[in-house]
């Protein structure tokens, strides 16, 4: 009862913090709310979510990362990142999709609890690729929605209708810049967490991870491609927007989607 009362609370928390940051960037009269008071809520939300994976998640026996914990897990990583970068950068706004994609990440976790442990006895350096890679699908996620964001303003601009939500939003190259930063530090933590990866892998057909091992692998050569084509040939714009979209799909498919089809098709462990 108390869990599910406290993921409620969280919840309430995150959506009200993203209704908030809604109202920043649509309202035009009337009382709007200041972005301190938005980020405190959220961080409210975040401090609960915290206590909640800590006495669903984490155990003597190890860690559970069935699909719905690993989710909102993720989704915790995700929310970390975007509150603590937004105390001195203004990505605050990818609150407004990202939040409430935490809250039903929460109600998902309260109500359809599953098993999937990584044991206390597994290796460091198994250990140590899932951090990695939980922080680099978490950095990229941010970068995918950033993208999203970007692709609206893009296109307010291209048809000169500047006003709306979009007068709110950072100027475009600030956007771009803030993409691109996310991107190479996510780049990075994917590279170690394939390096990592690849250092416990025997037999990616035995052990089931053929898929997510090809589709990281993809990714990783389309992020790598994008800053490639950033540093040497200036790329931007839509042409940036779609490679962020592009590889983000392909990271999402790797993990969530081969450990669906582990869990809920194989009935495997993922």
């Amino acid at each position: 009862m108390t869990h599910t009362l406290l993921a409620y609370l969280a919840t309430l928390c995150y959506l009200t913090a993203a209704a908030f940051i809604g109202m920043r960037l649509f309202r035009k009269e009337g009382w709007i709310p200041p972005r301190s008071i938005a980020l405190a809520i959220g961080f409210v939300g975040l401090a609960l979510h915290s206590w909640l994976l800590w006495h669903s998640i984490f155990s003597s026996a190890g860690i559970n990362l069935g699909f719905y914990h690993a989710l909102a897990l993720t989704s915790w990583t995700i929310i970390a990142l975007l509150l603590v970068s937004s105390l001195n950068k203004p990505v605050d706004n990818l609150g407004l999709i990202l939040l409430p994609a935490a809250a039903l990440s929460l109600i998902l976790e309260t109500h359809f609890a599953d098993v999937g442990f990584l044991r206390a006895s597994a290796s460091w350096t198994l250990k140590i690729h899932v951090l990695l890679s939980m922080l680099a699908y978490s950095l990229l996620t941010l970068a995918a929605v950033q993208a999203i964001l970007l692709a609206v303003q893009d296109h307010h601009l291209r048809h000169r209708h500047p006003g709306g939500f979009v007068r709110t939003l950072p100027p475009l190259q600030t956007m771009e810049s803030l993409l691109f930063e996310m991107i190479s530090a996510g780049f990075v933590l994917l590279t170690l967490a394939l390096l990592s990866g690849f250092a416990f892998l025997e037999n990616m057909f035995a052990q089931h991870l053929v898929h997510k091992t090809v589709l990281s692998v993809l990714a990783w050569l389309v992020f790598g491609g994008l800053l490639i084509g950033r540093f040497r040939k200036g790329w931007r714009g839509r042409t940036a927007i779609v490679w962020t979209l592009g590889g983000f799909v392909m990271l999402i498919l790797a993990y969530f989607g081969s450990k669906a089809v582990l869990q809920f098709v194989l009935e495997r462990s993922a």
